[in-house]
């Protein structure tokens, strides 16, 4: 099933966290936080102004980005658990 978000929207694959610490401590799976840090595997075609203008999108499919730690909801596409959050809760794209 293909899925395009609407508007301002994206549709986010979190990226996984490390198994281990620096210091090489295993990380069990009860102790770990969800990743903040994900790719964008869809955009929608952005905002509109008032008299109709689009705005455009700052992110793209295939942008690693940063996000809030409450951001999105969390969706089911094809069996894999995925975010749609609007743009605005995206902090940065990592370079």
């Amino acid at each position: 099933m293909a899925f395009k978000p609407l508007h301002d929207r994206v549709l986010v694959r979190r990226t996984e966290s490390d198994e281990k610490t620096k210091g090489g401590l295993i990380i069990p799976d009860s102790a770990k936080e969800k990743p903040a840090e994900g790719v964008v595997v869809a955009c929608g075609d952005g905002a509109r102004k008032d008299s109709g203008e689009l705005i455009e999108m700052g992110v793209k499919e295939g942008d690693k980005i940063l996000f809030g730690k409450w951001s999105g909801t969390e969706v089911t596409v094809d069996g894999e658990e995925l975010l749609i959050m609007k743009e605005s809760d995206i902090l940065g794209i990592i370079a």
